[in-house]
């Protein structure tokens, strides 16, 4: 009996003589070889291929035709003598096909010029002289299957003729030959055309043409002439040009780098057509190049998700792609297109819990076989699906299970709503992408992870989650950087303070190190101090600003702090070298309001922070953030303060976390941002407050029962009035016998709970006494408060303490 790996195997090797069937009717030598080297791609999941043939004077190995990622990042050479020593060499003298892994590698000659030895090597002689060489990265190297493909395609290998220097007589209508050492270009008289010069017009410099080019344009194409390029293989790429009229015209150039020798000059030569004949020709196997080409230098999964989703959703008129990422037995979605929940099944957005949602593989049976198979599956339309695949396409559905090193990296889905036929070559193209795209996703993990140790170092210096407001709903973001691995100063705080107020607090300690960090821990701490303490908002920015200068650092920090009273709707701020809150009103209508600032923390010892006013109404949203969000090299604060606010108004204010998503989209990530958002909704229920001075007097304490008794007369509370005045007793007579000055007694009455508070100017909190005996004449009145309490506490005031304790009425 053949096993399934076996007959696997067999179907990949039968799809390669397919392939190469195909090949038969392409007449241009090199266009054939270079079609075969992106079969070894695609059947092989080599990373790169090349075609090495002698040179014309015999005595070197010169590189012909090649595919795939940079062969810089292999150490692979234009040429190689035969005098020498080198895989390519060796198997060309012997006609023995060579395997190498990392260990023999990394005792080749070449060794030291290698960025990393963490690859492959397989050296094939050809019939007609010259090797093929492929590379993988698989850590298992090229097994047996691979090697019989291998074999196969390099059977198919027809070397073509070595390329000789063209003279303008020669020179093909649509095509050109660049001098990569001068920069003179010989061009065919129908690319002159299509740049609208005459052959008496153009002067033979490259510049010229490039000077016609779209500024946007500019770098891709220089990036495929200077001769400094990575783009190894075949560069092809779309360009616009600017015609007399000022009408632009889409190109595409396609050109290989001719290595140079024997006197020559490496030579860029190739064809320029007009794209908009050619762009319904591109072929699956040049679109697998292409990704390969972008997934070699993404940097991020975000990064190999927007690489994935541009080489296949609108080629193939995909409705929907998802790139998930394999972490247990949940899928955790790092790329969705179109990213709207609306657009996913019901399941997707039950777990929506942060800006992608994950799904648990269990509840998707179909998906969890795939990715236990490790081969890709094709559902056409109507095939009974679980719903959680079904809604995703439901005219057909391809799973793509991302294979790395022996494991699943994760998976792609791509959903069609209409009907949707699957042809061999999107099969193939389906196949060879999600190997490319599994390999990507590991490299990428990997400096993501890095990225997420910084951030989480950062985060732990940051609130855990906010506290539930009175009349409010708050929610913050927080984005480390990505240019490096450092920990960055931004934080932001929201602190509950009584009588329903709350401080919200955003800043930015400047510079990008551990200094930073602790440095924004430092003055986090101190400002939530200072604010508990009850000082206003001027107040407690002047006590951190002297706090930071006596730490004698040469760091400074800016900061917005604003107080916002929940019961009467208004809010006190103050800007210490920072950007103002930006508010949204409930109409729509968005405001950035003109004050007066002081400087950073940290600059000047006696400096003023003025308070600014604002008056808010319920369906407000206020938004700090820091100028990571709204200033980079190419947008001023201005302008960026603009777009906060243009964003904010087309917003939904009823869901303030997918506000502060679409706040943070596209953001710049060259520098930290930290934001923070809060809901201002209006208090249901307004508390009733009343405050008394208590006299020092022999009967204060009788004033004060009877103020409270009255108060509560007042409110129409008669129940649990015995407990209410005992509790007023015991916590005025503690202030007036332990303290001196003022004593205040405050009563605050919400939702049948009754709050008593005694302010002193004392900061000694209450002790209870451990251990108390018969003939002890004090020490009960704690005892008495704590049983009439359904809560009670301290908390430290400006100059003093308040002591605390909430009755339940009855």
């Amino acid at each position: 009996m053949v096993s399934e790996g076996a007959a696997e195997r067999g179907k990949r090797t039968l799809r390669a003589e397919l392939a190469l069937r195909t090949l038969t009717t392409e007449r241009d030598p090199r266009e054939r070889l270079r079609r075969v080297l992106e079969q070894v791609l695609v059947f092989t999941g080599t990373a790169f291929a090349a075609v090495y043939s002698p040179s014309e004077s015999g005595d070197e190995l010169h590189l012909a035709e090649y595919a795939g990622v940079p062969r810089t990042l292999y150490g692979l050479r234009d040429s190689y003598p035969l005098s020498g020593g080198s895989p390519a060499v060796d198997a060309h003298r012997s006609g023995r096909p060579l395997w190498l892994g990392p260990e023999e590698l990394g005792r080749c000659a070449d060794a030291r010029r290698l960025p990393s030895q963490d690859f492959s090597l397989a050296v094939l002689p050809l019939r007609d002289d010259g090797c093929l060489v492929a590379v993988t990265e698989n850590p298992d190297g090229f097994g047996s299957d691979d090697r019989e493909c291998l074999g196969l395609l390099a059977e198919a290998v027809v070397c073509p003729p070595p390329s000789t220097a063209e003279g303008p007589e020669e020179m093909p209508a649509s095509s050109f030959s660049l001098a990569m050492d001068t920069g003179y270009v010989g061009v065919g008289d129908e690319v002159l055309e299509l740049f609208g010069l005459s052959p008496d017009e153009f002067d033979g410099k490259v510049e010229t043409l490039l000077s016609m080019t779209v500024p946007e344009d500019l770098p891709s194409l220089m990036s495929a002439v200077e001769p400094d390029s990575m783009s190894i293989g075949d560069r092809e790429l779309e360009f616009r040009i600017l015609g007399p009229s000022g009408g632009q015209k889409w190109l595409r150039l396609r050109a290989r780098l001719l290595p140079g020798g024997e006197g020559r000059p490496a030579r860029l030569v190739g064809t320029v057509s007009d794209a908009s004949k050619l762009r319904s020709g591109v072929n699956d196997v040049a679109r697998v190049q292409r990704l390969d080409t972008a997934l070699a230098t993404a940097g991020t999964v975000r990064d190999v998700g927007g690489a994935v989703v541009t080489a296949l959703r609108k080629p193939l008129h995909a409705d929907r792609i998802a790139l998930a990422e394999l972490e247990g037995d949940r899928l955790v979605v790092t790329v969705l297109d179109p990213p709207e929940p609306e657009s996913w099944p019901e399941l997707w957005r039950t777990e929506w819990r942060s800006e992608w949602p994950d799904a648990p593989v269990r509840a998707m049976p179909t998906l969890a076989a795939a990715l236990s198979e490790g081969r890709p599956a094709i559902w056409p339309a109507g095939a009974p699906l679980e719903p959680a695949l079904a809604e995703v396409g439901p005219g057909g559905l391809a799973i793509l299970p991302l294979p790395a090193g022996g494991h699943m990296a994760g998976a792609c889905l791509i959903g069609w709503d209409a009907p949707h036929d699957f042809g061999p070559e999107e099969r193939a193209l389906l196949t060879a992408a999600a190997g490319l795209a599994g390999q990507a996703l590991v490299r990428a993990h990997a400096v993501d992870a890095e990225h997420e140790l910084i951030g989480m170092l950062q985060r732990t210096l940051l609130p855990r989650r906010l506290p539930r407001l009175p009349g409010a709903v708050a929610v913050a973001r927080y984005l480390p950087t990505t240019a490096g691995l450092e920990v960055g100063g931004d934080w932001y705080d929201v602190i509950p303070l009584p009588d329903n107020h709350v401080a919200l607090v955003i800043g930015d300690v400047q510079g990008h190190n551990a200094s930073a960090a602790t440095l924004m821990g430092q003055m986090r701490t101190a400002l939530r101090a200072y604010a508990i303490e009850g000082h206003p908002p001027d107040v407690v920015v002047s006590h951190a600003n002297r706090l930071l200068m006596d730490l004698e650092t040469d760091l400074f920090a800016t900061c917005c702090y604003v107080e916002v009273d929940m019961e009467e709707g208004s809010a006190w701020y103050v800007r210490a070298g920072h950007l103002p809150p930006v508010l949204r009103h409930p109409d729509g209508r968005t405001e950035i309001p003109e004050s007066e600032g002081g400087p950073p923390l940290g600059v000047v010892t006696q400096a003023d922070f003025p308070m600014s006013l604002l008056r808010i109404q319920p369906g407000t949203i206020m938004a700090l953030t820091t100028d990571g969000l709204v200033e980079s090299v190419e947008v001023d604060i201005e302008d960026g303060l603009n777009r906060l606010a243009a964003k904010l108004a087309a917003s939904d204010p009823a869901h303030l976390g997918l506000v502060a998503d679409a706040l943070l989209a596209g953001a710049n990530r060259s520098d930290d941002v930290a934001l923070l958002l809060m809901r201002y909704d209006g208090m249901a229920v307004r508390p009733l407050r009343e405050t008394w001075t208590v006299w020092r007097v022999p009967e204060a304490v009788r004033h004060a029962r009877r103020y409270t008794r009255r108060v509560m007369r007042a409110w129409g509370v008669s129940d649990d009035l015995d407990a209410v005045l005992l509790v007023v007793s015991e916590l005025v007579t503690n202030a007036l016998v332990h303290t001196n000055g003022q004593v205040r007694l405050d009563l605050t009455l919400i939702n049948h709970r009754l709050r008593i508070s005694v302010a002193d100017n004392s900061p000694r909190t209450p002790i209870k006494p451990t251990n108390l005996g018969w003939e002890a004449t004090g020490g009960r009145g704690i005892f008495l408060v704590e049983a009439m309490s359904a809560a009670w506490g301290t908390v430290p005031v400006s100059g003093g303490k308040q002591v605390w304790s909430d009755v339940l009425l009855e």
